[in-house]
């Protein structure tokens, strides 16, 4: 018999599907006009309603339900052509260099010596070269890869992944299918390692799964799965499973390296005094030189093939989106309060205590507690405007089940799809203010007594009776672990 509480939650995922089909299908191609924002409206009050209803399911039924939708808001990312970036063209061309075996950050798309990898998906021809991802190269030619005069950005094992997918169509249509199997593989990683089943969903049925990890296939995805299955590991004790898989979620995409110190939660917490010596433990030694060792090894044959040449744009495109002093376009928030030369220090200074705290307190057993707070902490210091580097938050929260820290990502997408730096504040502002009530008012509902119907039982005159806030207690330990 099914419970009654599945088929509105059913209902609700149905609804939230079909929302995020239309998203990708009706909501225009430019991702700075069309109805998107409506639509995206619509996305997150539907996933908030399902989950909220997910929540009412009976455990048994949690795992095969989150999974199902997990399928299928990945899948319906599948119904269009990217429609909010064209990273994924630069993915393809990456893949098919290396699969002709050339560096990929030997050449750049439009370097003539390369016109024999061209083809029309690519390389349009004859279409004026007017849509939102199309550019003209220096020599005039129209193509969909983004800044085709530049070398990749993109870490090695990064690189691996679009090579491997080269052989399943070599186009863009390959990279998006690549992205839901990495985004599945993520919402079952997550329902064996998280110790909250339903809190997967968090992830699975995410909206921005659907339009950043598959329709617009960002790699981001891969190093959100990489650095869960390292956080499960060094939560299990498995140090050096942990750290590779950590090392290569930072080869995949440089940023799941914020989650590191969550890896290490506490490792400082022995810090020498007078009576004791601090040696940091095995496990942290075993884990972080792992990781350094993963990192290192995916570099080198990039590095013995290509030289410096590594580096790629990586430089180029810091000082484009604005990290550099004198050209600061990024710590919205903390120009409100600090003249832009001390910004960077500023935000230095903050992550740096963060970090301190997580390595001094964090827990070792909930390695992903400490990760999301280091990793939510920069993005919102920082304040990007692209929205899928929010998707590793989204799998962290996941783990940790503190939702409010998905305002982030969707900090994100309101600047994407408005920009300027009033945009900028508000939207992270927003967020920021979200991140930090939504705890105090979980603290005020756990700490509040729980009145209870007690049943009646006979009293011995003899036996010591129970405080009177004891039940109150028990409420409240209970609510504080539900929170």
């Amino acid at each position: 018999m099914i419970p009654r509480t599945v088929p509105p939650c059913l209902l609700a995922l149905a609804a939230l599907v079909t929302a995020l089909a239309l998203t990708v299908t009706r909501g225009g191609a430019d991702p700075l006009h069309g109805r998107h924002p409506l639509w995206y409206l619509l996305d997150a009050a539907l996933f908030a309603v399902a989950v909220l209803l997910l929540r009412r399911v009976p455990a048994a039924r949690v795992v095969p339900l989150v999974l199902a939708g997990g399928v299928a808001v990945a899948a319906v990312g599948l119904l269009a052509p990217p429609r909010t970036s064209d990273d994924a063209y630069r993915y393809v061309w990456d893949g098919r260099v290396q699969a002709a075996g050339i560096s990929p950050y030997a050449r750049t798309p439009d370097d003539p010596a390369l016109a024999r990898l061209r083809d029309p998906g690519l390389f349009p021809v004859g279409d004026g070269c007017t849509g939102w991802d199309e550019r003209r190269t220096a020599a005039g030619d129209c193509t969909r890869i983004n800044r085709p005069a530049v070398h990749t950005i993109y870490p090695p094992v990064a690189q691996a992944w679009f090579v491997g997918l080269h052989p399943f169509g070599g186009g863009v249509r390959g990279v998006q299918v690549g992205g839901a199997v990495l985004a599945v593989a993520t919402t079952g990683l997550l329902l064996a390692v998280g110790r909250v089943k339903w809190r997967a969903a968090l992830w699975g049925w995410f909206p921005g799964v659907t339009v950043w990890a598959v329709n617009d296939a960002h790699v981001d995805t891969l190093g959100v799965l990489l650095t869960v299955a390292g956080l499960g590991c060094a939560a299990r004790g498995r140090a050096v499973r942990g750290g590779l898989a950590l090392g290569g979620a930072v080869a995949a995409k440089l940023l799941p390296a914020l989650a590191l110190p969550g890896a290490l939660s506490g490792a400082l917490a022995g810090l020498p005094t007078r009576r004791r010596t601090w040696r940091p433990s095995r496990s942290d030694v075993l884990l972080l030189g792992s990781a350094l060792a993963a990192f290192a090894l995916s570099y080198l044959p990039y590095v013995l093939a290509s030289g410096t040449s590594v580096l790629g744009y990586l430089p180029g495109y810091l000082r484009e989106e604005g990290y550099e002093q004198g050209h600061i376009d990024r710590f919205g928030l903390l120009r409100l309060v600090l003249p832009d030369r001390l910004l960077p220090w500023g935000a230095a200074l903050v992550l740096t205590a963060v970090l301190l705290r997580v390595l001094y307190r964090g827990d070792p057993h909930r390695p992903w507690a400490g990760a999301l707070l280091v990793t939510g902490t920069a993005l919102l210091l920082v304040a990007p405007s692209y929205p899928w580097y929010g998707l590793l938050v989204v799998g962290l929260v996941a783990l940790d089940g503190r939702w409010e820290w998905l305002a982030v990502p969707a900090a994100g997408q309101v600047l994407y799809l408005t920009g300027g730096q009033t945009a900028q504040q508000l939207s992270y502002g927003a967020a920021l203010c979200v991140v930090l009530a939504v705890p105090l008012l979980r603290r005020r509902r756990a700490g509040r007594p729980t009145v209870q119907a007690m049943p009646v039982v006979p009293v011995d005159p003899v036996a010591p009776v129970a405080p009177v806030g004891g039940a109150g207690e028990v409420g409240t330990a209970a609510a504080g672990r539900d929170g």
